[in-house]
Parts: C-alpha cells; structure tokens; sequence
C-alpha cells in the first residue's frame, strides 16, 4: 500500500513474461514478499524455486487472498486475464495487467467495471510507452511542437514466432488476431501519443493465406478516422518469416501536425548482428522452437529489452519498477490505466469488424 517500506507481490502466471516480472520483484528492494500460480504446476515450481519465492500453488483464489498480497500482476495467457483480474480488484489489490486486458469486449468491460466498482488502481502492460524514444516524442507532443495533429501512420512488422506460439496453447482462437495480441501494442502507443483524439470509425481489410491454418490472420491494415477529423492508417503483419532479423517486434510511426512533423523508426536496423552461428535470446518462449534459426538479429527489437550478465535490461524493467514505486509511493508514471486499455481494445476489435465486414463501421463507446 501507499507509504509502505515493503510490498507483497503475487504473480499469476508463470510464463516467459510472468517470470520477468517476477525476477524483477526479487530484485527489487521494495518487494518483501513474493507468491506465485500458474496452472501448470512444473513451470510454476520451477520459477518459484528460480527466485526463492515465498509461496507457489495452482489456486488464483487462494493466492489472491494471502494476507501478505497489496498488488497483483496478472501474466496468463491473453484469453485468461479476465478471472484473476477481477478477484484481484475485488480483494482490493493494485493491479498490473498484461495486454491486452481482455480478449472481448464484454470481458474487458467486465474487469474494466470490477476495478472501478473496487476503486484500485490498475494499469496494463503496454511496455512500448516506456522505450525512451516515445517518451522523448510524448514530450515534445505534449509540448505543441507539431501544433495540431491532424495525420498518423503506423507500420508494425513482426515475425510469425508470435502467433504460432501463441495460438498452440489453446483452441479459443477467434479473438487472438494480429490486432488483439499484437497491433494492441501500436494502438495504445498511438493513441496515448495523439493524446485528447477520440476514435470514432474505421475501415479495414485482413488476409489470412499463411496463418489462416493455424486460426489467425496474417496482417490487417486500417484507416481510423477521430471525432475530430484526424486520420490515423494503421497496418500490422505479424505473418514474416521466423528468420525475419527482427525478434517480435519492428515498429514505425508517422506524425503530422499543423506546425510540423515526428517521424520515430523503430525497427532496430540500426543494430545488426550477422553470424554463421544460429542466434538465439529475445523471444523464446516454453515449448516452443521456430521451424528455421535466425542467422542475422536485429538487435534491441526484443520489446522486453535484453539480458546482461544474469539480469535484465530495458523497457519492461524500467516499467515494472516504476509500478513498484506506483504502489509503493503514488508516484506517476506513464503506465496504460484500466480505461486506456479498454479503449485500446475497442479500437482493435473494431478493426477485425471492419475487415470482416468490408465496409466502414462506428466504434464502440
């Protein structure tokens, strides 16, 4: 709680992100108690021994009601989210939810609506907003350099590791599309960049001629028009090859105002490693291998950040411990809410709509 000299943290989920995270509570000074779940119980008593946790079961319930619990990340799978999420804000717990906060509307309204109803703060793992080059942009938007935006263009390019990954672990696959994983990730940054816009329509189109087997779609493209006039195209692909250099993530945002213009490249090409070596690191997560190694890497392009010397180091440590300090003090920080994620979500789900429509649709409120 606010004012404490040392937190209990519990983390549901126990996964490639789960186990950042919970490392990262190890390590810090302001967490004194650490509990852990996942349903799977090797994975979870693997990393409850890995960082010496203090407490490990299958149970969310249980773990949630600990005593010892003030603040709670949420890890699970995508389509997960909403079960743990609501019994945390009912118990009265912080919350640090992976994106996106749900994977349907109704879902995400509904944990939207338990962590108003409790009255908890709650923010969501869109870890972009913590890469120096957005803030340094948020700035200077912030600050009216460009004046007025009135046009943005984002490209997101991934390779397939993602969906394949992802998509194996379950058979509820219709909500987990490029735009609900991934592009949520380019639609929380660009809205949080254009910051008072309100989207308001959109026009899509989606192929699916190489993830289509596996229940997902390849790319979807998208023209979002704000309530205000600006327009926002917004394309991801998350169907490259696995050898593509880029481990998840290349990213490039456009944006034109009335006095004028950033232009961010995030695509990590300005750090290449060519080896004869296969390269591994980044995105590898349990049980997975990619049908082809990577023999070049764009280094950097991991989201998370990178490890040095048995630690890890980039956005999703400088957002954790921020959320650390969040809880522990009040601090502010640029972390996603609750409500940022909802409309995020929206956004995205609207973006499937229209491309299976084939025809311009109004956004959700």
């Amino acid at each position: 709680m606010p004012g404490s000299k040392a937190i209990g943290i519990a983390v549901i989920g126990c996964g490639t992100i789960g186990r950042i995270r919970a490392v990262l509570a190890k390590q810090h000074a302001a967490v004194g108690w650490l509990g852990l779940c996942d349903r799977d119980e090797n994975i979870g008593r693997r990393l409850a021994t890995d960082v010496a946790a203090d407490m490990f079961t299958t149970d969310v319930a249980q773990l949630v009601a600990r005593p010892e619990v003030d603040a709670v990340i949420v890890a699970t799978d995508e389509n997960e989210h909403e079960r743990p999420a609501v019994l945390a804000a009912s118990a009265g717990h912080a919350l640090f939810v992976e994106k996106p906060l749900a994977t349907t509307a109704a879902a995400s309204r509904r944990v939207l609506d338990a962590i108003e109803a409790a009255e908890v703060d709650a923010v969501v793992g869109y870890t972009q907003r913590f890469r120096r080059r957005f803030l340094a942009a948020k700035a200077r938007l912030e600050g009216g350099a460009v004046g007025e935006v009135t046009t943005v263009v984002t490209r997101a390019f991934m390779n397939r590791m993602v969906p394949l990954a992802t998509l194996r672990r379950t058979e509820l696959r219709t909500t987990l599309t490029p735009m609900v994983v991934s592009g949520t990730h380019s639609v929380d940054l660009c809205l949080w960049l254009m910051g008072d816009k309100t989207p308001e329509r959109v026009y899509a189109r989606s192929v699916d001629r190489v993830l289509g087997v596996h229940g997902t779609k390849d790319a979807t493209l998208g023209v979002v028009t704000m309530a205000d006039g600006t327009l926002w195209s917004m394309n991801i692909s998350w169907a490259l090859p696995t050898v593509w250099p880029g481990s998840v993530y290349g990213l490039e945002v456009g944006i034109v105002g009335t006095s004028g213009v950033i232009d961010i490249e995030d695509t990590h090409r300005d750090l290449v490693l060519a080896s004869e070596f296969p390269q591994g690191g980044g995105y590898e997560p349990e049980g997975f291998a990619p049908d082809a190694m990577r023999h070049v890497d764009f280094l950097t392009s991991y989201p998370p950040g990178d490890e040095y010397a048995g630690q890890f180091w980039g956005p999703m440590r400088e957002e954790t411990n921020a959320w650390f300090a969040r809880v522990v003090s009040g601090l502010a920080t640029p972390h996603a809410t609750a409500v940022d994620a909802h409309r995020a979500l929206l956004v995205c789900l609207g973006m499937d709509e229209a491309a299976t429509r084939g025809e311009e649709i109004k956004l959700q409120a």
